[in-house]
């Protein structure tokens, strides 16, 4: 692999979170809908076609945040409905991201196991 990757992917990742950032810091958004917001970024820039060569830019840079998981759900979609007419409309996005989804939340019970919460 070519050190130049890693440089784009931390240039891509790292834009894509110094914008949330500053939505954080110089916005009433809160957390939530600027997930949200960037999920649906995500699905609207690959519904476009940027988000495809925003990939083959960044690599694993555009891939890991949000905007990487909205772009998964809207190509499931389209393959499902390219395969199975409309009814892939309403399974393919969570099919395409059914690992993702399934490691989130084994990694997020196993972490609730290992450590104990406590209030602030």
């Amino acid at each position: 692999m070519d050190f130049t990757n890693y440089i784009s992917s931390f240039i891509i990742g790292g834009t894509l979170c110094l914008v949330a950032q500053v939505l954080i810091d110089r916005t009433k958004l809160t957390p939530a809908r600027i997930l949200v917001g960037y999920v649906v970024a995500g699905v609207i820039l690959s519904a476009v076609g940027i988000y495809d060569k925003l990939i083959e830019i960044g690599k694993a840079g555009a891939t890991v945040p949000l905007t990487g998981f909205g772009h998964t759900l809207a190509e499931g979609v389209r393959n499902a409905v390219d395969k199975e007419g409309l009814i892939g409309a309403l399974k393919g996005g969570i099919s395409a991201a059914s690992a993702g989804i399934t490691a989130a939340i084994i990694f997020g019970f196993s972490t609730a196991l290992v450590f104990k919460s406590r209030m602030k």
